[in-house]
């Protein structure tokens, strides 16, 4: 059960037993229909890296091109057509990136800037991440073969993690079981300005540095969005109802189980809303979460356990120390 206001009343102030698996564990454990999405995170973190031969040779014919552009004589470019010339240029290149799980120098250094993840942290992340959207394309595929009413859709391995492969991996990797509009809600608030899209690889870097290394502060906010459903700045009484009605454990002989979780939403608001207008805004959220740090998942756990990520982070560091 998470770390939510329905454990906290259960339990006291007690902040909940880390239930975290090792990766390995977590791994062998999956579902059979997530089985070859993780098998390929597990290989990965236990073997050495590859180099991409394909990337090499598309690397090699992109770099043969020589000598100087021809330069219109009439109409010579001006400084906006470049601009948008090299703007394009970048796009394609960090396709390109994304796609082959290799960064260039710049794009590597980029992200490591604006995360918390070293270098070789980004460029592992980076291979996951392309293994994560290749396997998805080849259980797609075999979902269209096995099933032929089912029609895979044309180019998902290009579009990024989807739900089912985000979820498994939520569940397997960093031991996160919640509910289903729980983790639609993770899902959809992990890359902000692109709710309910398919994780691109920028979204999938920023959003695990937030996830196993954020501060306090970014994982409020984080929290903060997960838990408002509607994304208009608050929390209210419905939202709270209908994230915990489901941490309740209903007992057969309750007539009315919807009264307890009314219960917990009265809590939670004298807990959280500072300014007891009724709802929680990020303000209140922002000062309750300073003054009592276990309230931060108080409607659900959204975020891996301490386990689940130091073993996740172990790991890593063993393979890059491994190369």
């Amino acid at each position: 059960m998470p770390k939510s206001i329905a454990s906290t009343a259960a339990a006291g102030s007690d902040g909940g037993a880390d239930s975290g698996k090792p990766l390995s564990t977590a791994i062998n454990n999956q579902p059979k229909g997530g089985a070859m999405i993780m098998k390929s995170v597990s290989i990965f973190l236990a073997s050495g890296r590859r180099a991409s031969a394909q990337s090499r040779d598309t690397g090699g014919k992109a770099s043969t091109s020589r000598g100087p552009r021809p330069v219109p004589v009439k109409e010579p470019p001006s400084k906006g057509p470049r601009s948008k010339i090299s703007r394009d240029n970048r796009r394609i290149l960090a396709r390109m990136d994304e796609l082959n799980g290799k960064l260039n120098p710049k794009t590597l250094e980029m992200y490591k800037r604006r995360t918390h993840f070293f270098k070789v942290e980004v460029e592992a992340l980076c291979k996951i991440y392309r293994k994560l959207v290749a396997n998805a394309s080849i259980n797609s595929k075999a979902l269209a073969v096995s099933n032929p009413g089912v029609i895979a859709k044309a180019g998902s391995s290009m579009d990024g993690i989807d739900r089912s492969v985000f979820r498994e991996l939520l569940h397997s990797t960093f031991d996160i079981v919640t509910e289903e509009t729980l983790m639609e809600r993770i899902f959809c608030a992990w890359e902000k300005g692109y709710e309910g899209l398919p994780i691109r690889l920028e979204g999938w870097l920023m959003g695990l540095s937030t996830f196993l290394k954020g501060s306090q502060a970014e994982k409020t906010a984080f929290c903060f969005r997960v838990y408002d459903l509607n994304s208009d700045g608050f929390i209210t009484k419905d939202e709270m109802f209908a994230l915990l009605r489901n941490c309740l454990i209903k007992q057969p002989q309750d007539e009315d189980p919807d009264e307890g979780v009314k219960d917990l939403v009265e809590i939670a608001l004298r807990k959280l809303d500072m300014d007891k207008d009724g709802k929680i805004s990020f303000q209140d959220y922002q000062e309750a979460i300073a003054e009592e740090p276990l309230l931060l998942e108080a409607f659900g756990q959204c975020l891996p356990s301490d386990r689940a990520t130091m073993s996740f982070m172990s790991t890593l560091q063993a393979q890059e120390d491994s190369n």
